[in-house]
């Protein structure tokens, strides 16, 4: 899965239109961002890539990059 399409996968995942995210946003900027929004990051980042997010790593995450740097996803220059 490369950059676009986890990309996508978060906008579903969020309930936010498709292409919405760039990777820049704050997490507490986005509304959707929840306790659930988290439960469902970690089951993503697990079926779809086989990847363990640490919980002590997720905590400190601000950005849509921090999750895409979580998930081993190349973050953009």
């Amino acid at each position: 899965m490369d950059r676009k399409d986890f990309l996508l996968a978060l906008d579903e995942m969020l309930e936010l239109d498709a292409g919405s995210l760039t990777g820049a946003e704050e997490l507490e900027s986005i509304d959707t961002w929840d306790s659930l929004a988290v439960i469902s990051f970690i089951a993503l980042v697990d079926e779809r890539l086989g990847h363990v997010v640490e919980g002590e790593k997720l905590v400190k995450a601000q950005t849509v990059d921090d999750l895409l740097g979580l998930a081993g996803i190349a973050v953009a220059a």
